[in-house]
């Protein structure tokens, strides 16, 4: 459970293989109509010394489901967004990313951001504009948002890595967005990784375990 009082609701799984200086951090945001408790049962398959918080999307559609901004929908599916409202999502997020680096005493250069689907979304479009902050993003199942890469920042010493997994049948976000994450960050100081997995709109064992790896080859001790 949480013991700070931050912005946003979240749950904390303290690390369970303590670090000789501050803890890394991984922050996982969950995608739209869900909330904090989604994601954070990933914690018990992630790396033993992070600290991981799994953190609520400001905006509530009622009955315990939260998103990070609002989508119409027509018969394909997604319809629209308003760039705006997703643009306050993604800065409510970078602000949370800020004060959990504060509240739980981490190791600011360690600093991991992830989520799945809308969560995802804004995970990327933090990573893109404040890649200064993170040690990686991770992106489960998302798109890029061509407000967020108009945002994006062009140059830069440090490549933030980046890794996208998506389901080759996501009947949600078609695989070939996650594709064209690839190319929309192609020009940018980004080291993308992508990987596909025969699965729909979801988690498998494999993308997670994929995960894992990524993020234990980023974590220093």
């Amino acid at each position: 459970m949480s013991d700070q009082k931050l912005s946003l609701v979240h749950l904390v799984r303290k690390p369970l293989k303590a670090s000789e200086g501050r803890p890394p951090v991984l922050i996982l945001a969950h995608g739209y109509g869900s909330n904090e408790a989604d994601l954070f049962d990933l914690a018990g398959y992630l790396d033993e010394r992070l600290l991981v918080v799994s953190v609520r999307a400001p905006l509530s559609m009622g009955g315990g489901a939260f998103m990070w901004y609002p989508l119409s929908f027509g018969p394909g599916g997604i319809k629209a967004h308003d760039p705006a409202e997703s643009k306050a999502g993604w800065e409510a997020l970078n602000a949370f990313v800020d004060e959990v680096t504060g509240a739980y005493d981490v190791d600011p250069g360690q600093v991991f951001l992830g989520g799945f689907s809308q969560g995802g979304i804004m995970s990327l479009a933090v990573g893109l504009q404040w890649p200064e902050k993170l040690a990686g993003v991770v992106v489960m199942s998302g798109l890029l948002l061509p407000e967020a890469r108009a945002l994006a920042v062009t140059s830069g010493d440090k490549r933030l890595p980046i890794i996208g997994v998506h389901g080759k049948y996501d009947e949600v976000i078609p695989v070939s967005m996650g594709r064209a994450v690839e190319a929309g960050v192609a020009d940018l100081p980004i080291d993308y990784t992508y990987r596909e997995y025969p699965m729909g709109h979801s988690v498998s064992a494999e993308s997670l375990a994929d995960i894992d790896g990524w993020l234990r080859a980023r974590v220093s001790d």
